[in-house]
């Protein structure tokens, strides 16, 4: 697990998010999950509960469905749970309590590290099939890239904290500064989360003004004519920067139309000299 982040909002949040949508898509009675911290899982998420049985039960590794899905890092079906012999049954009295007849279990790893668990459950005699698995499975790998998104936040943030202050910039610095600013822009345009986005544009911001530009832009760019700008002034191609964006090169092309049709500037160059003059780019 992480170590806490000012700029970071909470895992939990984005657990809850893509256990109500796996929930809304399946037709499920209850989806329910949490984080995994030092081999141990902890429910914290419960949608569709009749009971609090489930809320804040730790779940050690091996044990239980989830903790076996966790150590092995792979998705589990049970048809029926309380027939079930492949799995310990220490849980049997919060799962029964709520009626829960078929399960499905996913593990959310990171860099091999299981981070978090979701369930998706039924009470009804059919049990829950391929595409109940697949679907969570996919939660999963959504939850997967929005953590990683927020771990490599975290990881600049504790770079950029850690360098040491160096005024006036030198040339070394200001290029380490642009290469940081242009990924945090890459970060904010691929999270799923709104809020952190905004974050991450504004810390941006702020880094940006370390560049020496002024402070009041005759111009005002789009958040995406200024995720552009940034690779273009790393050097990146169109294709470079569609990549990294997750964007069509034609759409990059685009905003970097507009951008320098804003700017009054005739190349590529001339647009990030003139967006940098503005205080627009670090």
């Amino acid at each position: 697990m992480t170590s806490p982040s000012l700029l970071r909002p909470r895992d939990a949040d984005a657990i809850r998010e893509q256990l109500r949508a796996a929930r809304t898509k399946l037709g499920v009675d209850l989806a329910f999950g949490g984080e995994v911290a030092e081999g141990t899982l902890l429910i914290s998420q419960l949608l569709g509960a009749r009971t609090a049985g489930l809320r804040d039960l730790p779940v050690p590794a091996g044990s239980g469905l989830g903790g076996r899905v966790a150590a092995e890092r792979r998705p589990a079906l049970v048809p029926d749970y309380a027939t079930e012999r492949t799995i310990t049954h220490q849980f049997d009295r919060p799962v029964l309590a709520e009626g829960i007849r078929s399960i499905v279990a996913v593990p959310v790893v990171v860099i091999g590290e299981t981070r978090a668990v979701l369930y998706a459950a039924v009470r009804g005699s059919q049990p829950l099939g391929a595409r109940a698995v697949d679907l969570l499975v996919q939660a999963g790998r959504r939850l997967t890239a929005e953590l990683s998104v927020r771990d490599e936040v975290d990881r600049r943030m504790r770079l950029l904290g850690s360098a040491p202050a160096q005024s006036p910039v030198g040339n070394a610095d200001l290029e380490e500064l642009r290469s940081v600013y242009a990924e945090l822009r890459d970060l904010a345009a691929a999270t799923g989360d709104p809020d952190l986005r905004e974050r991450l544009r504004a810390v941006s911001g702020r880094l940006g003004a370390l560049g020496g530009g002024p402070s009041d832009a005759a111009v005002a760019l789009s958040d995406r004519e200024t995720d552009v700008l940034a690779q273009v002034a790393l050097g990146c191609s169109n294709a470079d920067a569609a990549r990294r964006l997750g964007l069509r090169p034609e759409t990059v092309k685009a905003y970097l139309r507009n951008a320098m049709r804003k700017l009054d500037a005739h190349t590529r160059h001339e647009a990030v000299v003139l967006a940098r003059r503005q205080g627009l780019l670090p």
